[in-house]
């Protein structure tokens, strides 16, 4: 590739993304103006001030693959508020210099590319971004100084947490921290490590320094930069007042001082709970991931009145919301649930109607197929979802009324007081599960639990859905989770992931193999 000189610039000469015509089309004109206004507002926000901080987009062009776009990328130790379109970098999707803007009068410095471009690469290259931001605001660089041991900042019953990719209200954030370094190119392999170790993330914070955020597109960089940097200012206000933003009810510290130093919250409740029940500290995990039936809630709950209550309100609840977005989706889902189990022989099958048959027509047809799949206790994805919706009419007429045993609500609580995230993991959907523990017989117990999980990571007896639910958690390993079940090959496959696991034995709970050589309990006090 020749090097030609290019009023006081330099250019290279390759694919027609590197021609001259192309350099000066508009998509790339745009894109270099879109990148010089936000680096004003930047620096109006505190990001990019002192000439810290960067910004890099990539020139969305649909006839070319994104991997071969052309990225533009702010310059480095520049005044970022003051740039025009004119001083952005050009560089090809591999990373060579294509355009670098020409030389200014004193006291401006020398061009130069931005000290941050390895690791935008990596966000690139191993996340397919389409933007990224480096930021030195404020909020980013403090919330890192809260505990200075911790590798995560974890957030979670936030709304704001809604702006980040692949998050909801109820689930939890969680941030890598690496340690800052004297050169920023330096830290190209500890991101590139944080990138690989946590797959849902889409930033990395880089402590006493900044963070990195990445997007699919320059808007969803910029809303999702904005998300984060919202949470980490309600996290440093929340440490001020002594709160703690990581548990789902945002209580008190426990040790009162305000301090976010978890393992001291951990070490004064453990001191308290083993003066008073011989507590084994050892044994405390850093996550609890639960199943529902036969484990939280007895197995007759749900034979006997949630399923019936589901099976029995079929054809009420398909009259009654026919036409709307949500009952048209469920049936489109059963719809093609119900051809594969037709092609496969499933037992109960019988075949839909078009809509062009009538609504009586399809909604018998419905009725029959899902009292089948019910009455087999099918777990799979279209049945769970129609059952959640009809349920969640069930629980907002007071219908339906939740049910725990005995001994749960006690063992969340402990467990929140100990900083130990719990979640559920069901074959009922998370609209069902939500709506059980916010409607149960001890009242609203979601406060307590961080996130809920059903089959849409996958099938409970296969070992990759604990995978993916370890990965999600973004623990340091899968041993920090302990799973609690009462299923034998529930249990294997959670082991075969890496997961510690303990068996429930509840009251109507079915026969467990001989030697299974599980850990039980019947009771959640024994964990």
């Amino acid at each position: 590739m020749a090097a030609l000189a290019v009023n006081g610039g330099v250019k290279l000469v390759g694919p027609a993304t590197h021609t001259d015509g192309y350099l000066a089309s508009k998509p790339v004109k745009e894109t270099r103006a879109l990148l010089s206004e936000l680096c004003r507002q930047f620096y109006t926000l505190g990001w990019v001030s002192g000439t810290g901080g960067s910004i890099t987009i990539k020139v969305h062009d649909d006839s070319i693959p994104k991997p071969h776009q052309l990225i533009l990328m702010s310059p480095s130790g520049v005044q970022k508020e003051r740039m025009e379109p004119e001083d952005m970098y050009v560089i090809s999707g591999n990373g060579s210099i294509l355009f670098s803007p020409s030389p200014k009068p004193y006291p401006h410095k020398p061009p130069k590319c931005s000290d941050c471009a390895p690791l935008f690469m990596k966000a690139y290259e191993m996340r397919d971004a389409g933007a990224v931001i480096h930021s030195h605001g404020m909020e980013s660089c403090l919330v890192t100084m809260l505990n200075p041991m911790s590798k995560e900042f974890r957030i979670t019953h936030m709304e704001m947490i809604k702006g980040i990719k692949g998050h909801g209200y109820y689930d939890e954030l969680v941030v890598p921290i690496i340690e800052n370094t004297a050169y920023e190119n330096e830290l190209t392999d500890s991101l590139a490590k944080a990138i690989q170790a946590y797959p849902k993330t889409t930033a990395v914070l880089v402590r006493n320094h900044g963070i990195y955020v990445w997007g699919d597109s320059w808007i969803s960089a910029k809303t999702q930069a904005e998300c984060y940097h919202y949470l980490f200012d309600a996290a440093i206000k929340l440490h001020q007042l002594g709160v703690d933003w990581s548990t789902p009810n945002h209580g008190p510290f426990q040790n009162g001082k305000g301090t976010s130093d978890r393992n001291a919250n951990l070490n004064m409740s453990t001191n308290a709970l083993t003066a008073d029940s011989n507590y084994n500290s050892n044994l405390l995990p850093r996550c609890i991931v639960l199943d529902i039936e036969g484990t939280t809630t007895p197995i007759s709950f749900v034979m006997e009145v949630l399923f019936p209550y589901a099976r029995d309100n079929v054809g009420r609840h398909l009259n009654a919301t026919y036409d709307t977005a949500e009952t048209q989706d469920d049936i489109k889902l059963l719809h093609a649930q119900v051809q594969d189990d037709l092609q496969q022989g499933v037992i109960g099958a019988v075949p839909i109607p078009s809509g062009d048959a009538g609504k009586e027509e399809v909604i018998a047809a419905l009725v029959t197929n899902v009292d089948a799949m019910i009455k087999a206790d099918r777990k799979i994805t279209a049945l769970k979802q129609l059952q959640g919706h009809i349920w969640r009419t069930g629980f907002e007429s007071r219908e339906l009324e939740g049910v725990v045993f005995d001994d749960v609500p006690e063992a969340l609580e402990k467990w929140d007081a100990l900083g130990i995230k719990v979640y559920i993991y069901s074959s009922g959907s998370r609209l069902a599960q939500r709506l059980l523990f916010g409607n149960s017989n001890y009242g609203n117990l979601r406060k307590y639990l961080s996130g809920f999980f059903d089959t849409a990571v996958g099938n409970k007896r296969e070992t990759q859905s604990y995978v993916e639910i370890s990965q999600s958690l973004g623990v340091d390993k899968p041993s920090e989770i302990l799973f609690v079940t009462d299923v034998y090959q529930e249990a294997t496959a959670a082991k075969a992931a890496g997961l510690e696991v303990v068996i429930s034995v509840r009251p109507g709970n079915g026969p467990l193999p001989e030697n299974h050589g599980f850990k039980t309990v019947n009771s959640f006090s024994e964990i």
